[in-house]
């Protein structure tokens, strides 16, 4: 299969190109292209086989759920069995933008799209592109992250292309995304709303517009695996650099000797070894590949280079990666949730 790469700016969309991008989609092809998170995958969200094709270009579990993408309220409306009060609060308080609820559905969205449940995750998103693709296509897409399943999700059009190349018809290449790590997802399907993957919008601020909102424990803990995943990547290794991924966790000072001296034995050993710095602490290293991740004191920053640092560290080679820590107050949750998935939960803990 050959992949045409459609060259669009978000600030100057070329019509012609978008109707051609959309007319793959209707026709039940697939097509990559930017939102403000992550690149994502899409595909006619009410084409069972668009579904399939996805989870196969993807080599995704077919359990795993699809985010539809939408560009109305309306259609939220379209798709879902019932509604809850909070689904209208959050949309007008976070729609377009970085935010996936979880309702229930009605017959209309096929059980491929849901992996099999009776739930769906719906995303309105904030980005140009993403929105004129929908609008012209006259289709919700399903999209995921547009990566091979388990690696590092992707932030540019040349992520995608290294994946995909060869396994989609179509790939929109509008620059690098703006935030860098996938959207919240919110389970309104219970009484109390919960956080089922944090993201750039937070508990603190969900809670200012409905109330008490939930986290759910496999958030930062480790998945059950025997447990039916309700959202994208609840139960299986994510973001995953080829090489073995450790975060050390701690006091700065004794986090920054752990790593130094493990990088040092890994040298010694013949092993190609990789860090995961800070700008505050990147020059304190003597040993190994070390990648800057951003300023600390900069949340943003760091998610948004983090899934492209571990990209890199494959490019690289490198066949060990140790990583700091990056428990920040505002999105610290969100940036640990990838980074934990991605290290497979391996944290060193050092006093």
């Amino acid at each position: 299969m050959e992949t045409k790469r459609f060259h669009i700016d978000p600030q100057q969309i070329d019509r012609e190109q978008i109707k051609e991008a959309a007319n793959i989609l209707r026709e039940g092809g697939l097509v990559a292209f930017p939102t403000e998170t992550v690149y994502g995958l899409g595909g006619d969200a009410m084409n069972p086989n668009a579904s399939n094709a996805i989870y196969a270009a993807k080599g995704r579990p077919s359990d795993n759920p699809l985010i539809v993408h939408i560009c109305e309220y309306c259609q939220l409306e379209e798709i879902a069995s019932e509604l809850p009060d909070a689904a209208k609060k959050l949309a007008d308080a976070f729609w377009p933008g970085p935010m996936t609820m979880i309702v229930k559905k009605n017959e209309k969205i096929p059980l491929e799209t849901t992996g099999g449940l009776n739930t769906v995750a719906v995303r309105f998103p904030n980005h140009p592109i993403a929105n004129a693709l929908i609008r012209e296509s006259g289709c919700m897409i399903a999209a995921p992250s547009a990566n091979t399943s388990g690696r590092p999700s992707p932030t540019s059009a040349d992520h995608v292309w290294n994946d995909l190349n060869g396994k989609i018809e179509g790939l929109i290449d509008g620059g690098e995304v703006k935030i860098g790590l996938e959207s919240t997802i919110v389970d309104l399907t219970e009484d109390v709303p919960m956080i089922l993957r944090p993201g750039y919008i937070n508990k603190e601020m969900l809670e200012e517009v409905v109330g008490p909102v939930k986290v759910d424990p496999a958030v930062l803990g480790t998945e059950n695996v025997h447990i039916k995943p309700k959202a994208p990547g609840m139960r299986y290794k994510h973001y995953a650099p080829k090489g073995n991924l450790k975060i050390v966790t701690g006091e700065e000072k004794n986090v920054i000797a752990e790593i130094d001296r493990r990088s040092r034995e890994d040298e010694a050993a013949g092993i190609k070894v990789g860090i995961i710095a800070t700008e505050e602490t990147k020059h304190a290293y003597r040993h190994g590949t070390v990648l800057c991740v951003g300023e600390r004191k900069n949340e943003d920053q760091i998610a948004h280079n983090l899934f492209a640092v571990l990209r890199e560290m494959d490019d690289l080679g490198m066949e060990n990666i140790y990583s700091e820590d990056f428990s920040t107050p505002r999105i610290g949750q969100a940036i640990m949730n990838r980074l934990l998935k991605a290290a497979a939960h391996q944290v060193i803990e050092v006093s």
